[in-house]
């Protein structure tokens, strides 16, 4: 791994709170991610499922973990199960965990080898009642692929039918959506990698570079700063393509007069950070290009205030299209009528900014959370309001990740200084013009 050793309390941390949670005489399963394969005998770059991530620090395919609070078995209430090295792997896969090194990073002391999971865990199974599995029921998941944990679950309850099978997820929901102060450090390191990669752009762009030119110089950053890689497929979307939500293709010149829309964000320890910055391609904005985001700025500092403990995202969400609908107003994009005639399903506002404000931010980027529950201290949110205008070829998103606490909103980015105010911007893309 890239990143710098975890301290281990957090894991012993996580998979006490989990347990707590655990009715009597329960056993909870995690497996590894899949190894996915691309095509012929390649393999895209292995990413550790959150969850047994979350509860041991282990990242390394081929995983179990098993947890067993009450097992009457002496010394088998957590067990890890690790993938055996040998010379040929060693060779051509390079170092795996030992023993004595897993259990420094996750605290787990029973360890056994993978092969060992075939004779040990039913004998686990029958001193149990009840099965936590792990399943993805993550909000936004849709996927027709049959990933490792919804394999073993069918696999499972094929071989014991009069178990009482239980799910995981919400209880992972509830934890790992609020942050212990070792993951908002890690989220915070992933901030300040992203704030040097926007930094190293923004001395970097003007017209005439290409829009990959300025993902490589991103993604330089996120290397030589211990970031695995982008948390997410980075987003540089010049021009019109603003306008595209999710625009990947990077492939176009950015022209002098427009704006670039960049969300991207670094993948720190597992962990993610999530930002957006829309700048001038020439180094100055128009009075039209800073006005639309000077209001997008105001909508961001409004929605992240409003990011306390006891709110409602629902309340959240109207309260920030309301701010919204009054600076589309004030740029002339929408009018009295069009609010009188709007529909409560269909905002008015919904045509210049159609997604969503905040969504959860962690192991994930979309991370694990009840959308429907209080907000709590330590949750961390993205904020990310938009203007999108086609008629003018102009989209402009700006987004910060916010951490709730007792005292109020702190803000990650901010933390880290990260330019956002459009006259912080032009100064720095134009610090090598007034030195000429």
């Amino acid at each position: 791994m890239k990143y710098r050793p975890i301290d281990v309390r957090l894991f012993i941390q996580n998979r006490q709170k989990f347990v707590e949670k655990m009715q009597a005489n329960s056993i909870a399963i995690f497996n590894s991610n899949d190894e996915m394969p691309r095509s012929a005998d390649g393999f895209h770059r292995f990413r550790q499922n959150s969850d047994l991530f979350y509860l041991s620090g282990i990242d390394q395919e081929k995983s179990i973990l098993v947890l067993f609070p009450n097992c009457i078995k002496e010394g088998f209430e957590e067990v890890l199960f690790l993938k055996k090295t040998n010379p040929y792997i060693a060779t051509w896969e390079g170092h795996k965990y030992t023993k004595e090194e897993a259990e420094a990073t996750s605290g787990i002391k029973k360890i056994f080898w993978l092969e060992d999971f075939k004779y040990i865990f039913p004998e686990l199974m029958k001193l149990a009642d009840n099965v936590y599995l792990n399943l993805n029921e993550h909000g936004r998941y849709d996927s027709e692929v049959p990933y490792k944990d919804l394999r073993f679950a069918k696999e499972l309850k094929e071989k014991f039918p009069l178990h009482t099978f239980l799910r995981a997820a919400p209880i992972l929901e509830d934890l790992r959506a609020v942050k212990h102060r070792y993951e908002v450090e890690l989220l915070q390191e992933a901030v300040s990698i992203t704030g040097k990669a926007f930094d190293r752009v923004l001395k970097f762009v003007k017209p005439g570079v290409m829009e990959y030119e300025i993902e490589a110089e991103i993604v330089h950053e996120y290397l030589i700063n211990r970031a695995t890689g982008p948390a997410y497929d980075s987003i540089v979307a010049s021009g019109p393509n603003a306008c595209v939500l999710h625009y990947v293709d990077n492939n176009q010149e950015c022209k002098d007069g427009d704006v670039i829309l960049m969300d991207f964000g670094a993948e720190y320890a597992n962990y993610a950070a999530d930002l957006s910055r829309s700048i001038p391609v020439n180094g100055r904005f128009t009075d039209r290009q800073k006005a639309v985001y000077n209001a997008v700025l105001r909508v961001m500092r409004e929605a992240s205030a409003m990011l306390q403990v006891g709110n409602l995202m629902s309340d959240y969400t109207k309260e920030v299209g309301k701010i919204m609908e009054s600076e589309l107003l004030g740029l002339g994009l929408l009018s009295k009528e069009d609010i009188k005639e709007q529909s409560k399903e269909r905002p008015a506002y919904k045509k210049y900014f159609m997604h969503g404000t905040s969504h959860h931010l962690g192991l994930d980027v979309h991370d694990v959370g009840n959308r429907y529950q209080a907000m709590k201290a330590g949750m961390v949110f993205t904020v990310e309001p938009g203007i999108y205008i086609k008629e003018e070829g102009l989209g402009i998103r700006i987004e910060n990740d916010v951490l709730i606490t007792e005292d109020g909103p702190v803000d990650l980015m901010d933390n880290a200084n990260i330019p956002i105010e459009a006259e912080e911007i032009e100064e720095i893309m134009n610090v090598g013009v007034k030195e000429m």
